[in-house]
């Protein structure tokens, strides 16, 4: 064996790493039995259940109406029948009545109390025996079901009662009769520029249930704001919808004063002429308004004085160039020296003393004067 081919042992017991050695290669992931890894195994059941809640929800969706349907059209008072339904929420609390007159006077057309309670099923299904009873109404009679619970949902399913009186049904008469079943109440804001003066707005919103017979389509309400002792001012607003026979409807109108207005208002709502529902509004006073005219009382007269005083300066004569400021000194001082007597010259003789006034011709202190008793 040739000496290059000879390799010396490692003093440690252990071969020395060559450099030139290739990396070790990484482990793979665990393979299922058929060979695919656990990764690949996981990403496709997780798109399964995505494809799956997908096509679930289609159906939940498209979901179709509640709907009832009968067993027999037609049975004697007395008998049963059974009553299945479809389409419905799951878990639902579900009343059955039989009623007359197509139920147009609502439930005072149908035997309360003979209804029967049902709850639906995970599918929204049910089925009941329902015993045929006589409605205080003629003929034609259905088989009234409602949700009792969560959102309002119904179904009728036409029935023939054999024995029980049949009359056409009545004719629509008068525009239903509203009234109010719910505290009234004012929502929304005017905002900031009511502070100067800008409208106050409001949405008046109130509840009311129509106890008459026929259906209130697109009632029209009067809404009135008084002031004090003053009457109200009405204004016609008209709601779009619908309300059925024995059914509420949550109504709001807008509200609107006058700019500037405060105080205390009284909203009322008149329908058919009559008053049904009144609310109280505080107005606040828009003291901005208030602030601009107490800042106009300030600011206008003092330009009106700075402009008037621009003009006077503007149009004030010229003072003479020859006039100084001290010429009245100057004047008086002239005067002055004038009136001054002029003193004597050096070449004049000083007069003497007066001649009453010599020594030898003075009055004398001891003796008297020559004029008058001696």
């Amino acid at each position: 064996m040739p000496a290059r081919a000879r390799r010396r042992p490692h003093r440690h017991g252990r071969a020395p790493l060559r450099r030139d050695a290739p990396p070790a290669p990484l482990p793979h992931p665990p393979a299922s039995d058929g060979g695919e890894p656990v990764t690949t195994r996981a990403l496709s059941a997780l798109l399964a259940l995505l494809v799956a809640a997908a096509v679930g929800a289609a159906p939940a969706a498209a979901r179709e109406k509640p709907a009832v349907t009968l067993s027999a059209p037609r049975a004697a008072q007395g008998a049963e029948l059974t009553v299945s339904g479809t389409g419905w929420r799951p878990a639902t609390l579900l009343t059955l009545l039989v009623c007359g007159q197509n139920m147009i006077g609502g439930t005072n057309s149908c035997a309360n109390a003979a209804g029967r309670a049902v709850t639906t099923d995970a599918r929204g299904a049910f089925s009941l025996r329902l015993a045929v009873a006589a409605p205080p109404k003629p003929c034609p009679c259905v088989v009234h079901v409602a949700a009792a619970t969560g959102e309002r949902a119904t179904a009728d399913a036409e029935l023939a009662i054999t024995g029980h009186p049949t009359a056409p049904l009545p004719e629509p008469a008068g525009t239903g009769r509203l009234a109010v079943l719910a505290t009234t109440r004012l929502e929304g804001d005017s905002g900031v520029l009511v502070f100067f003066g800008a409208p106050p707005s409001r949405r008046l919103v109130f509840t009311v249930g129509n106890l008459g017979t026929t259906p209130v389509k697109d009632p029209v309400f009067d809404l009135g704001t008084s002031h004090g002792v003053y009457a109200p001012q009405w204004e016609e607003r008209q709601w779009r919808g619908t309300i059925p026979p024995g059914g509420k409807a949550l109504v709001e109108l807008p509200v609107e004063l006058s700019a500037g207005a405060h105080g205390d208002y009284e909203v009322s709502v008149r329908y058919g002429g009559k008053v049904i529902a009144g609310q109280p509004w505080a107005v606040g006073r828009p003291w901005g308004v208030t602030f601009f005219w107490v800042l106009l009382a300030v600011v206008v007269p003092a330009a009106l004085f700075r402009t008037g005083m621009a003009v006077v300066d503007r149009f004030r004569p010229a003072a003479p160039a020859a006039t100084s400021p001290g010429r009245h000194r100057a004047a008086a001082s002239a005067l002055f020296r004038r009136r001054r007597p002029a003193a004597p010259a050096a070449d004049e003789p000083v007069p003497g003393a007066l001649p009453w006034f010599t020594p030898d011709s003075a009055p004398s202190s001891t003796r008297p004067t020559t004029k008058g008793p001696s």
